[in-house]
């Protein structure tokens, strides 16, 4: 195998080779966008969004892919803006790889939360909404709240739904009292189902699931919380979808039946007789 290897190249070497291309393309938009105001910057977005409608008009339009190199950079210039920090190479990589829904490997220190911004803001694009699944409620909103200037920048919503709390990212709120952390003291409280109708919503596996379950359960629209599920990035993936997974989801309803019909059935069934004709 060692020799296959060397002469065929390592899999996963030979495809950061074949999107290597991409970053650079990246990179070169990066000058361009540093010179932008911050009002240009936010309008990109709207421009974005425009492109992408045309898909659907004429011949002329443009897919997500078409636009990724110049929304990365966008993303990558907000981040360097607000939070003075600026995605790496090797983190546009990990951005592309989970736009194109595989898995990307990476150690605490990394920068999995920056990373996140990049898909997650491309796909937003589309107006149908994003999902980031979080292992507990805290680091839902220490995510959301530590990349919500990001956003804000771009001009895209964020939510966050956890156990007992749902709110959007807004940094003129502040939380009283305050957590004594920034990245908490800015979700201004709202309904379940304004915080899944921002463009980007984090939460934890448990609440998004068991808010999917609910829904199934409602006999009124106007009752269902969640939207179309159009794409998610998952965080701690091995722990979920492993882990996690061996739990099931339950819920269940007060029955609206009555009980007395079960009694008149058992009162019918001996009745019965068996037709063969």
């Amino acid at each position: 195998m060692s020799i296959l290897s060397k002469i065929l190249g390592d899999s996963n070497e030979r495809y950061i080779k074949s999107i290597q291309p991409i970053v650079d393309r990246i990179n070169e938009f990066e000058p361009g966008f540093q010179k932008l105001s911050a009002e240009a910057l936010r309008q990109k977005t709207v421009e974005f969004k425009k492109r992408l409608a045309l898909q659907s008009f004429s011949d002329g339009g443009e897919s997500l892919d078409d636009i990724l190199p110049e929304a990365f950079a966008a993303v990558r210039e907000a981040a360097r803006r607000t939070l003075n920090q600026r995605h790496f190479d090797v983190q546009l990589i990990g951005g592309i790889v989970l736009h194109q829904g595989k898995i990307a490997e990476m150690r605490t220190g990394e920068g999995k939360t920056l990373v996140a911004t990049l898909p997650l803001y491309l796909n937003a694009l589309s107006g149908k909404g994003c999902h980031l699944v979080t292992p507990n409620d805290y680091l839902s909103r220490v995510g959301g709240g530590w990349m919500g200037p990001v956003y804000y920048a771009l001009g895209v919503s964020v939510g966050v739904i956890a156990h007992d709390f749902s709110g959007i990212y807004d940094p003129n709120f502040q939380q009283e009292p305050s957590h004594g952390d920034p990245r908490l003291d800015h979700w201004r409280p709202v309904s379940r189902s304004e915080a899944y109708r921002a463009d980007i919503t984090y939460g934890t596996n448990n609440e998004f699931g068991f808010d999917f379950l609910r829904d199934n359960l409602a006999y009124d629209i106007n009752n269902l919380s969640q939207r179309e599920h159009n794409f998610a990035i998952v965080d701690e993936v091995d722990s979920i979808l492993i882990d996690e997974a061996r739990t099931p989801l339950i819920i269940s309803a007060p029955d609206e039946d009555s009980a007395d019909l079960y009694k008149t059935f058992s009162r019918i069934t001996p009745r019965l007789e068996e037709n063969t004709d």
